[in-house]
């Protein structure tokens, strides 16, 4: 009996990395750090999601916080080598939006104007037990050259 073997397609697994981190300071810093390491261990070029990661844990210290409640990192690589990033805070009723640029009176909502520029989409979604998460997708992020 002699069978023809069909072309079998190759997929990328889809990577996923979560953590919960303290909602301080310290703990948006380290969402940065632990962004570049992962994203170097997965091979990836980092440098615009480490922006967006460090733009969007600072918002999750800074008007997403709740006294003893922590908030959570999460970064997934489809196989379509699409980055979404992911960070949860504990504040559900407090919706980020982005300012408008001109406007030079306002003190905070700058920042997502960076997520913005790096990112292909972002938004927000409701989480349970009161939370909301903050997503943004980057578009198949180069390979590192070694």
């Amino acid at each position: 009996m002699n069978q023809k073997s069909l072309p079998r397609e190759v997929t990328t697994p889809t990577r996923h990395f979560t953590v919960q981190l303290s909602a301080t300071r310290r703990g948006a810093r380290l969402a940065r750090l632990l962004t570049e390491r992962q994203l170097d261990d997965w091979g990836l070029a980092y440098e615009a999601a480490v922006h967006v990661v460090a733009e969007l844990a600072s918002n999750a210290v800074l008007h997403g916080r709740v006294a003893g409640r922590d908030f959570r990192l999460g970064l997934r690589l489809g196989p379509d080598r699409t980055l979404r990033i992911e960070v949860t805070d504990a504040r559900g009723d407090r919706v980020p939006y982005a300012h408008d640029p001109v406007a030079a009176d306002v003190e905070s909502g700058r920042g997502l104007l960076i997520v913005g520029a790096y990112a292909d989409r972002w938004g927000t979604a409701e989480a349970p037990a009161g939370c909301k998460v903050v997503w943004a997708e980057l578009g198949a992020p180069d390979r590192e050259d070694p």
